[in-house]
């Protein structure tokens, strides 16, 4: 049941295999021009934890938002793989963190955090702390969380059109990688990757998709 298998699971799952727009890339050669900074418009709120069988996702109380492009997305998620499914001319990540935002039509952008070894990240810890004895269990957690803990300091970015990294594969996904990225000690890693060793589709074909950076 590994990533190649997918599209031949269900019928609703067929992008995974025919795609033209798949997540994640290498990501080479952006074009750098003035973009928009993106707004993140995060705050101290509660939030729950579930293994949900292939990651470890924390679902946030509603009032968290990002705006890009005139946009307004809510934060639904966010999530973790390892190592990072997104590379930066070739080079992979020790882990990488998705935040999954929807608009009010339903179009979702993805912000993407990388992460390299380094001092403890306090945000992930406070996820690890919550961390349900059993999977598919929606734990609330007993303290809130403040993502601005999270983000890199210096916010320029990729941005590409994809996909969900996981089946159905839905395209129309608006990618946002942070160039710089955040650090968790070699333990917090650890931690995860007891629980999964290898959580990341691999590389998809770009196929002349424009990539656009922050200059």
């Amino acid at each position: 049941a590994g990533p190649q298998t997918w599209g031949g699971l269900k019928p609703e799952f067929s992008l995974c295999g025919s795609g033209q727009r798949q997540s994640p890339i290498d990501i080479r050669g952006g074009l750098s021009v003035d973009l928009e900074p993106v707004r993140f418009d995060y705050q101290s709120s509660r939030f729950s934890v579930i293994d949900n069988g292939h990651t470890v996702q924390a679902n946030m109380a509603p009032g968290n938002a990002i705006e890009i492009g005139g946009n307004r997305f809510e934060l639904q998620q966010f999530h973790f793989h390892r190592p990072s499914e997104e590379r930066i001319d070739g080079r992979q990540f020790e882990m990488s963190v998705h935040l999954v935002h929807k608009d009010t039509m339903g179009k979702l952008a993805v912000v993407t955090l990388l992460l390299d070894k380094g001092p403890a990240q306090p945000a992930v810890q406070k996820v690890w702390n919550n961390l349900p004895l059993e999977k598919n269990q929606d734990v609330p957690a007993r303290v809130a969380l403040d993502l601005n803990e999270l983000l890199p300091t210096d916010q320029r970015y990729y941005t590409y059109m994809g996909s969900l990294t996981t089946p159905p594969c839905t395209e129309g996904v608006q990618w946002v990688v942070m160039r710089q990225p955040v650090t968790v000690a070699p333990e917090q890693i650890e931690l995860f990757a007891r629980i999964y060793p290898m959580n990341a589709r691999p590389v998809q074909q770009a196929a002349g998709r424009r990539i656009m950076q922050s200059n």
